[in-house]
């Protein structure tokens, strides 16, 4: 700030309150649809794996890239949802992803080819990349200071209703096929229904999106300060000094540094050493397995004997235990703090997931596992998505939010998420190749890595609970 700019007159929207809490809410729960759809397009491929492979006649390696290339889309989406948020704004962009989403259902239903699916789910990955980037961004943007935390809560919540929602529809159609993936209803294959069921929510979230307003952010960086007040009286309160605030969001918006990707960089091109941790905690999270959980669980489970109805079923209370952990998340994450979350995260699915190896390493005995093996498995696996949703699910992206300086917090987000992505895509793609080649070797693969993040957190990562975001360097 040079000496003749002077700092906003202090609105008081910190301290202000909504006269109509249960309309903020509203507003921030549609948003949130947008998560909705992004936990349950990410996770709804898990009931047509086996049917997908049987329809095309098709090995693991191809399989898995049908359903690794929805995350192509997504790395895509997520880079660029930002600058189409800036230029027609947030609802346009959240409008744009709804009807990605609904076509995507549409022609991932009908496909005339397996390439034909491949790209329809690069059209649903670019709209769950969107989501990823608009719903928190939106959240942020018209929470009131008071609510903020608590509303942006929303949108992880919603990830993971949407993940657990996919898995009960898709165990209630295979039900309505008399437990056959490939069987017909009404003239489709079930797991044709699976994906295009789909476009129910994908148009709740696009109608939705027409009765919320826009961001207060992004109409004052437009020039419609007055549309931007109202929306502001709606969401903080009517008695703020609304002349104040938007001098103080303009200002805001004014001063801020436009990271760049150089401003990473150190010596010799090298990334700065806080940025290695944040590309490390992103990596570790996809490292673990965990979206083997949601992407290939009922695969999984019906090649070590389980039946398919049964499969869908340890699916669906997968999720629920996610949903679980997550809440146990969101209320310990800022009374105990990150590390130790973290840490106790590493160790429960270390052990889990060691548990894991040990039950896949039996031999199968008339195409199952051993009773005691079978038992083992599930209960290993359920603790396994526990301990991590409670800590690394959510941790990781609390962290990656606060540990990086003002300077360059946007432009290092920007490449953590995108490391995230790639190792998204990495672990996604190797599973069904790994798991024909060793099942109970690849459970070793991902208990060693969930080993390793104990002493990367203990060496790398700071806590940043209680500290200001100006403290951070």
């Amino acid at each position: 700030m040079t000496s003749t700019e002077q700092p906003p007159p202090a609105s008081g929207a910190p301290e202000a309150h909504p006269e109509h809490l249960g309309h903020v809410i509203f507003i921030t729960a549609a948003a949130a649809m947008g998560g909705f759809l992004f936990g349950y397009d990410s996770s709804v491929i898990n009931g047509a794996v086996e049917a997908i492979r049987d329809r095309y006649d098709i090995g693991s390696g191809t399989l898995a890239q049908v359903i690794a290339i929805a995350l192509i889309g997504c790395a895509i989406g997520a880079a660029t949802a930002g600058r189409i948020a800036d230029r027609i704004g947030r609802i346009r962009c959240m409008q744009i992803a709804a009807v990605l989403f609904t076509i995507s259902a549409v022609g991932s239903a009908l496909p005339f080819s397996l390439l034909d699916l491949a790209f329809w789910r690069i059209v649903g990955g670019f709209a769950i990349g969107m989501a990823s980037v608009i719903g928190p961004a939106y959240i942020a943007e018209v929470s009131p200071p008071a609510y903020r935390g608590r509303l942006a809560s929303f949108q992880q919540a919603a990830i993971v209703i949407g993940i657990a929602v996919s898995q009960l529809v898709n165990y209630g159609i295979l039900q309505l096929a008399d437990g056959e993936q490939r069987g017909e209803i009404g003239g489709l294959e079930a797991w044709q229904w699976m994906l295009g069921v789909m476009v129910v929510p994908a148009v709740v979230y696009g109608l939705l999106s027409f009765v919320i307003p826009e961001s207060p952010r992004f109409l004052i960086s437009v020039g419609k300060v007055d549309r931007a007040k109202e929306v502001l009286s709606e969401v903080e309160g009517e008695h703020i000094d609304l002349d104040a605030r938007v001098a103080e969001i303009d200002h805001a918006m004014r001063s801020e540094h436009k990271s760049t990707f150089k401003d990473l960089l150190g010596s010799r091109f090298n990334f700065l050493p806080i940025v290695w941790v944040g590309i490390g905690l992103s990596v570790f999270q996809q490292l673990v397995g965990i979206n083997v959980a949601f992407y290939y669980s009922s695969t999984l489970w019906q090649s070590v004997g389980i039946d398919p109805a049964g499969s869908f079923f340890y699916s669906f209370t997968t999720s629920i235990i996610n949903i679980i952990g997550t809440v146990i998340a969101m209320v310990f994450v800022d009374r105990i703090g990150r590390r130790p979350l973290a840490l106790i995260g590493s160790t429960g699915m270390a052990i889990a997931l060691g548990f894991e190896a040990w039950a896949f390493s039996a031999d199968l005995v008339d195409g199952k596992l051993p009773t005691t093996q079978g038992v083992v498995a599930l209960v290993a696996a359920h603790v396994f998505v526990l301990f991590f949703a409670l800590s690394w699910g959510v941790v990781v992206w609390v962290f990656l939010g606060e540990m990086f300086p003002n300077r360059i917090r946007a432009a290092a987000l920007g490449v953590a998420a995108s490391a995230q992505w790639i190792a998204n895509w990495a672990i996604t793609a190797s599973f069904p190749s790994l798991a024909d080649w060793n099942l109970s070797g690849t459970y070793v693969i991902y208990t060693f890595f969930a080993l390793l993040s104990i002493p990367f957190v203990l060496l790398f990562v700071k806590e940043t609970k209680g500290k200001a975001l100006e403290e951070m360097g």
